[in-house]
């Protein structure tokens, strides 16, 4: 049911991301007008694929979670009919850790992995099974009131060994490029539930294939996309959104702006500090974005009888000091420490990555070969022997380059930095104090992931809808 009268659209979302493109189908489903405005030539944001010498790579994203009965995605995915569309395969085992002792395996089998972690650790057999019942039977309240608390706080209450602690905590450094003495427990318990428990799964023949889906799904509801196109300004007028100009100076009305987009772009510089309130800037202003990635890229000709199964995430722990670990990577040291490998299903690729500060693109130009270099030969000692021999083409997406495509703030991976004090920050809530203005996506401090950015794109769209008494639970 449109109420354009006299706008051009209902709603305008800013960014073709996982959480843009969601919000986008439902609104668009329950007949609102909807145009989403993305500014790199495909959408998906971190979300995509490309194709180089004939292979074909992911982007960033590799894998998700939350696909389970009641999952957050596939919630998502039945809700807008294209659960029978994407061909959703889970990869099992989901995530191998190598530590300088140990090789955990997460299963899709809960009760499997368990198993192997009291195996590896008996004298915590007891607490291991408390832990998993907790996190897999918790319901979410159980989790709010982790928020102001650490990761470390939360494994301390179960765990006495630090190098166990350390097993459980690397996916979540790697995935949420914090520590568990700083990350929120909130955070690192969904990361852990959503990504581990409850992860492995693949979309289509690469991950494009989730974006493409939801963007043809939106344009079959009547949704209007425009890629390579530039939002400039978001247009307010007494308080109160009047749509947006884009980078031809084309102006384009709504009666709803949703950001998808990085809040500080969002904030200072599409809406700017004679809309915003000064106190909200100034709160913005002093937020911490998370650390960036660096990822390799390789395409192989023959793959090394020592590559780990195809869809698998294998985690490189050198050392159980994970304090240090986070401070290698936030300070750019020469070599790369921990990292996350995957030999890609179409058995061609590898993608691994490891997390890395921002630095301008001058560094990158000067210093990108020998990163690339050096996590091949990282690899090749650690986990991969001969692997360099198989190497038929490599490159790497630095923290530079995610920006390039993106425009999120510093290159940043997961948006803000999750500490316990940037959770849930009341500047950054989906609804704003400028009328008609909404914000999604993992800016908005609320979560983060591809079921967290399309749990978020619902909710905004509700939102919304709810507004305009559209809405029917």
């Amino acid at each position: 049911m449109s109420n354009t009268a006299n706008k051009d659209y209902d709603v305008i979302i800013i960014g073709a991301g996982i959480g843009g493109l969601v919000c986008g189908c439902y609104l668009a489903k329950a007949g609102m007008k909807v145009l989403i405005v993305e500014q790199h030539h495909k959408p998906g944001g971190y979300c995509t694929s490309f194709k180089r010498n004939g292979f074909t790579f992911d982007a960033a994203a590799h894998s998700f979670g939350s696909y389970r009965e009641g999952g957050n995605m596939r919630r998502v995915l039945d809700a807008l009919d294209l659960d029978k569309r994407i061909e959703i395969k889970r990869y099992d085992p989901s995530d191998i850790i190598i530590s300088p002792d140990y090789k955990i395996t997460f299963w899709a089998d809960t009760d499997r992995t368990v198993e192997e972690l009291q195996q590896a650790f008996p004298e915590e057999s007891e607490s291991i099974r408390n832990f998993i019942r907790h996190l897999t039977t918790a319901k979410p309240i159980d989790f709010a009131v982790l928020r102001r608390k650490t990761f470390k706080d939360f494994l301390d209450r179960y765990f006495q060994n630090d190098r166990l602690k350390a097993i459980i905590s690397i996916p979540i450094l790697g995935n949420g490029a914090l520590p568990p003495s700083l990350i929120s427990a909130f955070t690192g318990s969904k990361i852990f539930t959503e990504f581990l428990l409850d992860g492995g799964y693949y979309a289509g023949e690469c991950m494009q294939a989730l974006p493409d889906a939801l963007a043809e799904r939106f344009k079959e509801l009547g949704g209007t996309l425009k890629t390579s196109c530039l939002v400039k300004k978001i247009k307010v007028r007494d308080n109160e959104v009047e749509g947006v100009v884009l980078e031809k100076g084309n102006n384009v009305s709504a009666k709803y702006v949703v950001s998808n987009a990085d809040a500080r772009q969002t904030f200072f510089e599409l809406l700017g500090s004679n809309v915003v309130e000064k106190d909200i800037l100034h709160k913005i202003d002093g937020m911490v974005p998370s650390l960036s990635i660096f990822t390799l890229y390789l395409g192989i000709d023959r793959p090394p009888a020592t590559l780990p199964k195809a869809g698998t995430n294998v985690w490189f722990l050198p050392n159980y000091n994970l304090e240090d670990l986070y401070l290698s990577a936030k300070n750019m040291t020469d070599d790369i420490e921990y990292f996350m490998m995957r030999f890609s299903p179409d058995k061609k690729t590898i993608l691994a990555f490891a997390n890395a500060p921002f630095r301008d693109r001058k560094f990158w130009y000067d210093k990108k070969l020998k990163f690339i270099d050096t996590f091949i030969r990282k690899i090749e000692t650690t986990l991969v022997p001969g692997l360099s021999t198989r190497v038929v083409y490599k490159d790497a997406a630095t923290p530079y380059t995610l920006y390039r495509y993106t425009l999120n703030y510093k290159g940043a991976a997961y948006g803000w930095a999750t500490f316990p004090s940037q959770l849930f920050t009341p500047e950054l809530k989906m609804t704003t104090p400028i009328k008609g203005l909404f914000l999604t996506g993992h800016w908005t401090t609320h979560t983060q992931g591809i079921p967290g950015v399309a749990y978020l794109g619902c909710d905004a769209a509700k939102l919304i809808l709810k507004k305009e008494r559209t809405y029917k639970k």
